[in-house]
Order: structure tokens, then C-alpha cells, then sequence
């Protein structure tokens, strides 16, 4: 793990499933996004606030919580643009079928 994870929440988290920070704050960091958005499961809400502060701490952007319910890789908020939001970080159960194919990352 290159980032220190400091939270035994964020340590259970990556322990049991398969949730890889190093990859999300470097993609940040490489895109230069200022503001992002994270779209958490219901089951990963309680740890929300510290996933949260753990990609934005490492990545100097501002990182917003998208506090509605997440149903699958269809269930995207949209229209964040106009708020300056340049990505949406969705954890869920499943990668998409082009992140395989290195289609969809921005």
C-alpha cells in the first residue's frame, strides 16, 4: 500500500474486499481532478466520511459524498458538472466490463 491507511475501518474495508486506494488517488492525481465525488454503497456508508477524508487528504482534491442510494454501475448521479465535479468515484460490487477493457477511465 504506497498511502497509509490510518482508519481500522478503511483497514477492514480493504482487507475484505477489494478496494484499491493506491489506484484511486494516483488517478486523481495523474487526471488533476480538484473535485471529485464518491458514490458509496449503503453497506459501506458508515466508513463514508472516512473514505472520504483518505482520498482527499492524499490527493489535495475536495471530495463530496453522494448521500443517495447506489443500485449498480446505471445508478449514476448526473449533472454534477455544473458544481465542478470533474469525476464520480463509484465503489461497488463489480468492475464495469470497459474498466477490463481500459475503456472507461477518464
Amino acid at each position: 500500500m504506497k498511502y497509509n491507511i490510518e482508519n481500522d475501518g478503511l483497514r477492514y474495508i480493504t482487507n475484505k474486499y477489494d478496494v484499491d486506494f493506491d489506484d484511486i488517488i494516483d488517478h486523481i492525481k495523474e487526471k488533476k481532478y480538484d473535485k471529485v465525488v464518491v458514490q458509496i454503497p449503503d453497506g459501506f456508508k458508515l466508513h463514508s466520511l472516512d473514505i472520504a477524508d483518505m482520498i482527499s487528504k492524499n490527493s489535495n482534491a475536495e471530495v463530496y459524498i453522494w448521500g443517495g442510494s447506489t443500485y449498480g454501475a446505471c445508478d449514476i448521479p448526473i449533472g454534477l458538472e455544473k458544481f465542478g465535479i470533474k469525476a464520480i468515484i463509484q465503489f461497488g460490487h463489480a468492475k464495469f466490463r470497459a474498466d477490463e477493457l481500459g475503456k472507461s477511465r477518464g
